[in-house]
């Protein structure tokens, strides 16, 4: 969930990515916070099965996968800029599995020798459009990673488009405990929590677009209404309808 007035996002240059950024909110000039447990003030960060690159001023950071909302610090105001990787594909980038980074939030400076950390935060502060810059990071981290494994991208496609754990691992040729020890690496968890992410993103989707909560749960594999609000609570800590008012 983002703040539409201080938020905004583009497709990446890098494929299957998005760059994001979010405006200063209030005065500028408190004290630097410890490691951020937010990247968005105000409003829950819903779990997406993604991992994003951050920058803010001083500082890189990344956010591992989450398996519940994410509430954010209202004191760090930011201004922020984040490159989100589509499922699966940031642990290449950054050289770590996805479970070491389930739910946490850390310096760039943890994963990568913190002498060019340092340098490409100065860098980045000082660019013109420090999105874009991030984003040339991304790109760069990406061109010199290994090539990303394309069962990864077969298992997060398949799971975002509905087909069940068990189909899934048939299509790609693993077995069960095979895929399970893949999708930790991976996505951060398991492939029925990674499935039962997108099915959540998938629901929101369409109720956003205007589609009864009812029609909603039936087309996007939920028992019924009461099936999918229950879901929705566990993963985003708030009803559906709060969510979609937002």
């Amino acid at each position: 969930m983002h703040s539409s007035s201080t938020y905004q996002e583009r497709a990446s240059r890098l494929p299957g990515a998005v760059v994001w950024t979010k405006r200063a909110v209030g005065r500028t000039g408190a004290a630097r916070a410890p490691v951020p447990t937010a990247v968005l003030p105000a409003l829950p960060v819903l779990p997406d099965g993604c991992m994003d690159l951050l920058w803010t001023e001083g500082r890189l950071l990344v956010a591992g996968p989450d398996t519940h909302a994410f509430h954010p610090d209202p004191a760090l105001r930011g201004p922020w800029a984040g490159v989100r990787f589509r499922p699966g594909a940031a642990p290449a980038l950054l050289g770590v599995p996805a479970h070491e980074l389930l739910d946490r939030r850390v310096e760039l400076a943890d994963l990568r020798p913190s002498s060019e950390v340092r340098c490409l935060t100065e860098r980045i502060d000082a660019a013109p459009d420090p999105a874009a810059a991030l984003e040339a990071l991304a790109l760069r981290l990406a061109a010199e990673a290994r090539p990303e494994d394309p069962l990864v991208r077969a298992v997060a496609a398949s799971l975002a488009a509905g087909r069940s754990v068990a189909a899934t691992a048939e299509t790609v040729g693993l077995g069960a405990r095979q895929l399970h020890r893949r999708s930790l690496a991976a996505f951060g968890y398991g492939p029925k929590t990674l499935a039962r992410i997108l099915r959540m993103q998938r629901a929101l989707a369409l109720a956003r677009g205007g589609v009864p909560l009812a029609d909603t749960a039936a087309r996007t594999g939920y028992a019924d209404q009461a099936h999918l609000a229950r879901d929705v609570r566990q993963l985003a800590g708030l009803p559906v309808t709060a969510l979609l008012r937002c």
